[in-house]
Protein backbone atom coordinates (compact mmCIF):
# COMPACT_ATOMS: atom_id res chain seq x y z
CA UNK A 1 0.00 0.00 0.00
CA UNK A 2 1.57 3.55 -0.84
CA UNK A 3 1.37 5.94 2.02
CA UNK A 4 -0.44 9.50 0.91
CA UNK A 5 1.47 12.02 2.47
CA UNK A 6 0.95 15.46 2.72
CA UNK A 7 3.53 18.50 3.13
CA UNK A 8 2.05 21.67 4.80
CA UNK A 9 4.64 24.18 5.87
CA UNK A 10 5.00 27.76 4.71
CA UNK A 11 8.53 27.40 3.55
CA UNK A 12 8.30 26.60 -0.36
CA UNK A 13 11.99 25.41 -0.24
CA UNK A 14 11.56 22.93 2.50
CA UNK A 15 8.29 21.53 0.90
CA UNK A 16 10.74 20.82 -2.51
CA UNK A 17 13.31 18.75 -0.29
CA UNK A 18 10.24 17.11 1.77
CA UNK A 19 8.93 16.03 -2.19
CA UNK A 20 11.62 15.18 -3.48
CA UNK A 21 12.65 12.85 -0.09
CA UNK A 22 9.00 11.43 0.06
CA UNK A 23 8.85 10.84 -3.33
CA UNK A 24 11.98 8.68 -4.15
CA UNK A 25 10.38 6.04 -1.89
CA UNK A 26 8.80 3.07 -3.54
CA UNK A 27 6.07 2.80 -0.66
CA UNK A 28 4.86 6.52 -0.35
CA UNK A 29 4.04 9.67 -2.45
CA UNK A 30 3.25 12.96 -1.67
CA UNK A 31 -0.37 13.94 -2.69
CA UNK A 32 -0.06 17.87 -2.45
CA UNK A 33 1.36 21.02 -0.37
CA UNK A 34 -0.14 23.21 1.70
CA UNK A 35 1.35 26.70 2.68
CA UNK A 36 -1.15 27.10 6.11
CA UNK A 37 -3.10 25.30 7.75
CA UNK A 38 -6.65 25.66 6.25
CA UNK A 39 -5.36 24.85 3.43
CA UNK A 40 -3.76 21.76 4.72
CA UNK A 41 -7.08 20.66 5.99
CA UNK A 42 -8.85 21.78 2.77
CA UNK A 43 -6.28 19.34 0.84
CA UNK A 44 -6.02 16.40 3.04
CA UNK A 45 -9.51 16.14 2.59
CA UNK A 46 -10.09 16.00 -0.76
CA UNK A 47 -6.07 14.54 -1.41
CA UNK A 48 -7.30 11.53 0.75
CA UNK A 49 -4.05 12.11 2.60
CA UNK A 50 -2.40 9.17 5.38
CA UNK A 51 -0.01 11.57 6.96
CA UNK A 52 0.04 14.90 7.28
CA UNK A 53 4.12 16.39 7.60
CA UNK A 54 2.70 19.50 9.48
CA UNK A 55 5.09 22.64 10.58
CA UNK A 56 4.02 24.27 13.86
CA UNK A 57 3.91 27.70 12.79
CA UNK A 58 2.39 28.86 10.25
CA UNK A 59 0.70 32.08 8.64
CA UNK A 60 -3.08 32.51 9.32
CA UNK A 61 -4.36 28.71 10.59
CA UNK A 62 -1.14 27.49 11.76
CA UNK A 63 -0.55 23.61 12.42
CA UNK A 64 -2.07 23.92 15.90
CA UNK A 65 -5.56 24.54 15.01
CA UNK A 66 -5.56 22.97 11.28
CA UNK A 67 -4.15 19.20 13.16
CA UNK A 68 -7.41 20.32 15.73
CA UNK A 69 -9.58 20.22 12.81
CA UNK A 70 -8.37 17.30 11.10
CA UNK A 71 -8.94 15.22 14.63
CA UNK A 72 -12.12 16.36 15.32
CA UNK A 73 -13.62 15.46 11.62
CA UNK A 74 -15.24 12.46 11.84
CA UNK A 75 -14.13 12.04 7.91
CA UNK A 76 -10.33 12.66 8.69
CA UNK A 77 -10.13 9.60 11.25
CA UNK A 78 -7.73 7.96 9.27
CA UNK A 79 -5.70 11.00 8.96
CA UNK A 80 -2.46 10.97 11.03
CA UNK A 81 -0.49 14.05 11.88
CA UNK A 82 3.37 14.31 12.57
CA UNK A 83 4.18 18.06 13.47
CA UNK A 84 7.08 19.24 12.27
CA UNK A 85 9.00 21.74 15.13
CA UNK A 86 11.88 23.54 15.68
CA UNK A 87 12.10 22.99 18.96
CA UNK A 88 11.47 19.47 20.12
CA UNK A 89 10.92 19.64 23.53
CA UNK A 90 8.73 22.69 24.77
CA UNK A 91 5.02 23.42 25.15
CA UNK A 92 3.83 23.11 21.65
CA UNK A 93 5.06 19.79 21.42
CA UNK A 94 2.09 18.88 24.52
CA UNK A 95 -0.31 20.83 22.39
CA UNK A 96 0.20 18.92 19.15
CA UNK A 97 -0.18 15.81 20.87
CA UNK A 98 -3.31 16.83 23.01
CA UNK A 99 -4.97 18.32 19.33
CA UNK A 100 -4.44 14.91 17.87
CA UNK A 101 -1.00 14.43 16.68
CA UNK A 102 0.32 10.92 16.37
CA UNK A 103 3.38 12.50 17.22
CA UNK A 104 6.39 15.13 16.28
CA UNK A 105 10.07 14.85 14.94
CA UNK A 106 12.64 18.08 14.86
CA UNK A 107 13.30 20.00 11.77
CA UNK A 108 16.70 19.22 12.01
CA UNK A 109 15.96 14.96 11.85
CA UNK A 110 17.86 12.87 9.46
CA UNK A 111 16.16 11.97 5.97
CA UNK A 112 15.84 8.18 7.41
CA UNK A 113 14.33 9.52 10.62
CA UNK A 114 11.41 11.90 8.59
CA UNK A 115 10.83 8.67 6.08
CA UNK A 116 10.48 6.27 8.94
CA UNK A 117 8.17 8.57 10.55
CA UNK A 118 5.89 8.45 8.29
CA UNK A 119 5.86 4.63 7.97
CA UNK A 120 5.26 4.91 11.95
CA UNK A 121 2.51 7.19 12.31
CA UNK A 122 1.07 5.42 8.74
CA UNK A 123 0.70 2.31 11.10
CA UNK A 124 -0.90 3.90 14.26
CA UNK A 125 1.74 4.31 16.13
CA UNK A 126 2.79 7.12 18.50
CA UNK A 127 5.92 9.28 17.17
CA UNK A 128 8.16 10.37 19.93
CA UNK A 129 11.80 12.16 18.24
CA UNK A 130 15.09 10.43 20.10
CA UNK A 131 15.52 13.77 21.12
CA UNK A 132 12.73 14.32 23.08
CA UNK A 133 13.20 12.24 26.00
CA UNK A 134 9.81 10.54 27.51
CA UNK A 135 10.49 11.95 30.98
CA UNK A 136 10.44 15.28 29.64
CA UNK A 137 7.31 14.78 27.40
CA UNK A 138 5.37 12.84 30.69
CA UNK A 139 6.33 16.37 32.55
CA UNK A 140 4.91 18.39 30.23
CA UNK A 141 1.98 16.35 29.91
CA UNK A 142 1.56 16.05 34.00
CA UNK A 143 1.70 19.38 34.54
CA UNK A 144 -0.38 20.75 31.61
CA UNK A 145 2.38 23.27 30.76
CA UNK A 146 1.57 25.37 33.79
CA UNK A 147 3.03 23.60 36.41
CA UNK A 148 -0.11 22.04 38.10
CA UNK A 149 0.59 18.39 38.86
CA UNK A 150 -3.59 17.87 39.06
CA UNK A 151 -4.65 15.33 36.27
CA UNK A 152 -6.94 16.74 34.05
CA UNK A 153 -10.48 16.44 33.85
CA UNK A 154 -10.13 13.30 36.25
CA UNK A 155 -13.76 12.94 36.66
CA UNK A 156 -13.94 12.12 32.84
CA UNK A 157 -11.43 10.03 32.71
CA UNK A 158 -12.18 8.25 35.97
CA UNK A 159 -15.19 7.19 33.78
CA UNK A 160 -13.26 6.41 30.74
CA UNK A 161 -10.67 4.16 32.68
CA UNK A 162 -13.59 2.45 34.44
CA UNK A 163 -14.19 1.07 31.17
CA UNK A 164 -11.32 -0.81 30.88
CA UNK A 165 -10.60 -4.19 32.01
CA UNK A 166 -7.52 -5.07 34.54
CA UNK A 167 -5.47 -6.03 31.77
CA UNK A 168 -6.61 -3.37 28.94
CA UNK A 169 -5.59 -0.72 32.37
CA UNK A 170 -2.37 -2.45 32.82
CA UNK A 171 -1.14 -2.53 29.06
CA UNK A 172 -2.55 1.12 29.00
CA UNK A 173 0.09 2.06 31.86
CA UNK A 174 2.80 0.17 29.77
CA UNK A 175 2.02 2.08 26.59
CA UNK A 176 2.25 5.34 28.59
CA UNK A 177 5.60 4.36 29.58
CA UNK A 178 6.77 4.17 26.02
CA UNK A 179 7.01 0.40 26.05
CA UNK A 180 5.97 -1.23 22.45
CA UNK A 181 3.96 -4.40 21.42
CA UNK A 182 6.73 -6.82 21.88
CA UNK A 183 8.30 -5.29 25.11
CA UNK A 184 4.61 -5.56 26.73
CA UNK A 185 3.95 -8.65 25.08
CA UNK A 186 7.43 -9.91 27.00
CA UNK A 187 6.56 -8.50 30.45
CA UNK A 188 3.23 -10.09 30.55
CA UNK A 189 3.85 -13.09 28.80
CA UNK A 190 1.67 -12.87 26.39
CA UNK A 191 1.91 -12.82 22.36
CA UNK A 192 1.97 -9.71 20.47
CA UNK A 193 -1.16 -9.74 18.78
CA UNK A 194 -2.92 -10.13 22.18
CA UNK A 195 -1.46 -6.65 23.14
CA UNK A 196 -2.55 -5.29 20.12
CA UNK A 197 -6.00 -6.46 20.79
CA UNK A 198 -5.88 -4.88 24.29
CA UNK A 199 -4.35 -1.54 22.47
CA UNK A 200 -7.13 -1.27 20.35
CA UNK A 201 -10.00 -1.95 22.48
CA UNK A 202 -8.66 -0.05 24.85
CA UNK A 203 -8.34 3.22 21.75
CA UNK A 204 -12.35 2.13 21.30
CA UNK A 205 -13.06 2.58 24.48
CA UNK A 206 -11.00 5.96 25.18
CA UNK A 207 -11.97 7.49 22.48
CA UNK A 208 -8.28 7.90 21.23
CA UNK A 209 -7.54 7.95 17.60
CA UNK A 210 -4.07 6.23 17.96
CA UNK A 211 -1.35 5.04 20.37
CA UNK A 212 -0.21 8.85 20.84
CA UNK A 213 -3.62 9.61 22.63
CA UNK A 214 -3.35 6.89 24.78
CA UNK A 215 -0.03 7.98 26.23
CA UNK A 216 -1.60 11.65 26.39
CA UNK A 217 -4.95 9.37 28.65
CA UNK A 218 -1.96 7.68 30.59
CA UNK A 219 -0.60 10.79 31.99
CA UNK A 220 -3.15 13.41 31.97
CA UNK A 221 -5.52 10.72 33.77
CA UNK A 222 -3.21 10.56 36.41
CA UNK A 223 -2.54 6.47 35.62
CA UNK A 224 0.82 7.35 34.93
CA UNK A 225 2.89 9.21 36.81
CA UNK A 226 6.02 11.28 35.21
CA UNK A 227 9.61 10.30 36.53
CA UNK A 228 12.04 12.68 37.37
CA UNK A 229 15.17 11.45 35.75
Amino acid sequence: MTIRVLLADDQALLRSAFRVLVDSEPDMEVVGEAADGAEAVALARSRRADVVLMDIRMPGTDGLAATRLISEDPDLAGVRVVMLTTFEVDEYVVQALRAGASGFLGKGAEPDELLSAIRIAAAGEALLSPVATKGLIATFLAQGGHGDSAPRDGGVYAERLAALTVREREVLVLVGGGHSNDEIAERLEVSPLTVKTHVNRAMAKLGARDRAQLVVTAYESGLVRPRVE
